[in-house]
């Protein structure tokens, strides 16, 4: 079985308020990516006190001429971001740590029109490749995340899970894997239950939501209760986070995943 990780912008309350929400509706996990502008200490004794993990959080830096450059206007594919990408992973990994956090998501940043898709395509595993020995070292998976540009994302870099796999293949850290969103990889491949199932290994998180719209599970066009048999059947017992939108009152949304999740998810 995987963890079900419940969305942050489905409860009420606060960053801080939101872990005693998620204990409340039955989660042992919560989803809230952004981290820059927390008090760690309180959101660390959140989380303790609530005994609700917090599923991952996005690689950012407190610096704003870092983060800038980690914006997908610029990312991973370009050269230059390599040595401020060492110090915004370090500042993301110690808060990660911080915070109990075991998942920090990495981004590649838009596809640059100045060199060939391969030289963009080698900076991502050069990148990636400097910073796996600090993850290792803290017992922290960097999980790195395709998206679609047919709807949401238009001129990202990183598109399909099979070029997704193979950066994670040639980085070849135990600590660098795929995260695998099944809205994102829908829209862009669709074949998601095969790609699941035969890259399982290389899978480090899963985000969930359905196509169209990116509202929760079972309210769309994906068979949601087949890729979670896929999934369970496949070995994975992480995090799949809920990362859409909800279309009903909160009570009734928790009630269908419930259902929807029930002998495949805790």
């Amino acid at each position: 079985m995987f963890t079900l990780s419940i969305a942050g912008g489905w409860l009420p309350g606060n960053y801080y308020e939101r872990y005693a929400a998620a204990k409340k509706y039955g989660f042992k996990a919560l989803e809230m990516l952004g981290w820059t502008g927390l008090d760690l200490d309180r959101a660390r004794n959140a989380i303790d006190e609530s005994g609700v993990a917090l599923s991952a959080i996005l690689t950012q830096s407190t610096d704003p001429e870092i983060q800038k450059k980690l914006d997908n206007s610029h990312g991973i594919v370009w050269e230059d971001l390599y040595d401020d990408y060492v110090k915004a992973m370090t500042e993301t990994i110690n808060a990660a740590v911080k915070l109990n956090c075991r998942q920090v998501v990495a981004v590649s940043g838009n596809e640059r029109s100045d060199v060939e898709r391969y030289t963009q395509h080698l900076n991502i595993v050069k990148a990636l490749s400097r910073v796996a020995p600090i993850a290792e070292d803290a017992g922290v998976t960097i999980v790195l995340e395709p998206l679609n540009i047919l709807v949401d994302h238009m001129g990202y870099y990183l598109v399909t899970s099979k070029e997704g796999f193979d950066v994670i293949r040639e980085v070849g850290s135990p600590n660098v894997k795929l995260l695998f969103d099944v809205y994102h990889q829908q829209i862009s491949e669709g074949n998601v239950i095969n790609n699941i199932k035969n890259n399982i290994d290389l899978i480090g998180h899963i985000h969930l939501g359905d196509v169209p719209g990116r509202r929760e599970p079972g309210t769309g066009e994906i068979n949601y209760r087949n890729v979670f048999k896929a999934i369970c059947e496949a070995g994975y017992t992480k995090y799949a986070a809920l990362e859409c939108g909800l279309t009903t009152d909160l009570d009734t949304g928790v009630k269908n995943m419930r259902a929807l999740t029930d002998g495949y998810a805790d």
